[in-house]
């Protein structure tokens, strides 16, 4: 007999209850209709205490952060108790709870246009001591933070910031981290084991762990006196995936443009100006990306973007590509306009882009098979479908007729050329480009 399948109600009231700062480690601690969570971030050799910039900074971490929480019941009311919080960083918990939730809302079909925000104390401001010479750089293993980093100006000294779970690290982003030859900062993110072995009422769903990410650069950057945090973000990660109840639902929502000015402007509201948090890739397109990181060639082995390479449960996780996921499929189609088909099957071990098995994903990625692209880190149909039509036209590809077949009936409004220029304005300070 087939299980009888758990009925989901939302919960009345989430708690923020409170916020502890030691030596090195957060521990916030929330409350889901008197069900408690905590979780734990560790730094390692960055000192926390009596720092007003760090605790300033670490309020709206606690505040994003527990939307880890908060969507295992959609709680109707949200009472932020002693939190201190100004304007701007309501404003980036509110769009974080709507826009950053968004893809959530839709999978679990619960608007949150009901939720009644309540409670919260006044913050104030601090000046901390940033050197703009001295930047972090989310690192993430994958082709983004790689070009980043070789972009970025020689006169900058920059450091990565890796955060990793309890688990244990991810092999292919360490090996990917080592061969920068940059130093490494590291956080490690202990989530409550009740989200971790989730309890079968709770709801599930994405969450905006890129605003948290960058969030807790900031802190890290403020613990330590650098003055800028170098996120890798390009131009359509703010393209939504679909429009439902007048909401655009956008998979990677907190690597935006909207959350990324959100983010600035309120970790600038908590500590001033000295502290920038830019995108150096927000005017860049993924076929830009692909083109730089085709000239890495020392990373070329060792990189993954692969989901399946960073499951939390470490027993889970793959050592190569998958090749059949949307990650493996789309990255293999950024890279093949510039490396000989040859090398890719080096790389993946697999070939996606040939794959029949993947035609059906491959029509999604460009446009032509679904009213909406895939909920994951790709870019937008125009990039996909330009990047297909130049791949077509290579003498590698010219056996593939499923494929020039597939391009023939794409009609992208960008050409390739034109990907490859500035796609819309960026923030990054001039003295981080070379």
């Amino acid at each position: 007999m087939s299980e009888t399948p758990v009925v989901k109600e939302r919960a009345a009231l989430f708690r923020y209850v409170s916020l502890e700062i030691d030596e090195s480690t957060l521990l916030a601690t929330y409350e889901l209709d008197g069900r408690r969570f905590s979780e734990a971030v560790t730094y390692e050799g960055v000192l926390l205490e009596d720092n007003p910039a760090v605790a300033a900074l670490a309020w709206l971490w606690f505040l994003v952060a527990g939307l880890s929480y908060y969507k295992a019941g959609a709680a109707r009311q949200i009472d932020l108790g002693s939190t201190p919080l100004g304007p701007r960083g309501r404003a980036l918990l509110e769009a974080a709870l709507h826009q950053g939730l968004g893809e959530f809302a839709y999978n679990n079909d619960v608007s949150l246009d009901d939720v009644d925000i309540v409670g919260g104390t006044e913050a104030t401001s601090v000046t901390g001591d940033f050197d703009p010479r001295r930047v972090l750089v989310p690192f993430g293993g994958g082709i983004d933070s790689v070009v980043t980093t070789s972009q970025l100006s020689p006169e900058l000294d920059q450091t990565l910031f890796v955060v990793s779970p309890a688990q244990g690290r991810f092999a292919s982003l360490e090996a990917t981290a080592a061969c920068s030859g940059l130093d490494v900062l590291r956080a490690t993110r202990a989530l409550d084991p009740q989200i971790l072995s989730p309890d079968p009422s709770f709801f599930q769903g994405h969450v905006p762990v890129t605003a948290m990410v960058a969030l807790l650069a900031a802190i890290a950057a403020a613990a330590t006196q650098r003055g800028g945090v170098v996120m890798s973000n390009e131009h359509s990660a703010s393209a939504a995936n679909l429009r439902w109840n007048d909401l655009e639902v956008n998979h990677q929502w907190s690597k935006s443009f909207q959350a990324e000015v959100l983010i600035a402007e309120a970790v600038n509201e908590c500590v001033g100006s000295g502290l920038v948090v830019a995108s150096f890739l927000r005017d860049r397109s993924e076929v830009w990306v692909g083109e730089i990181f085709s000239r890495l060639t020392s990373y070329h082995h060792v990189f993954r973007s692969c989901n399946r390479a960073f499951a939390q449960v470490a027993e889970e996780r793959l050592d190569a590509w998958c090749g059949e996921c949307d990650k493996c499929l789309f990255i293999n189609l950024m890279l093949a306009p510039y490396l000989s088909r040859a090398t890719l099957r080096e790389i993946f071990r697999h070939e996606p882009l040939s794959d029949p098995a993947r035609h059906d994903q491959l029509r999604v990625l460009v446009g032509a098979g679904a009213s909406f692209k895939p909920f994951e880190c790709v870019g937008d149909p125009d990039e996909s479908a330009a990047a297909l039509a130049k791949v077509t036209g290579l003498d590698d590809w010219r056996d593939e007729e499923r494929l020039e077949a597939l391009a023939r009936e794409l009609r992208p409004d960008r050409s390739f050329e034109e990907l490859l220029e500035s796609q819309g304005p960026s923030r990054v300070p001039a003295h981080w480009l070379r």
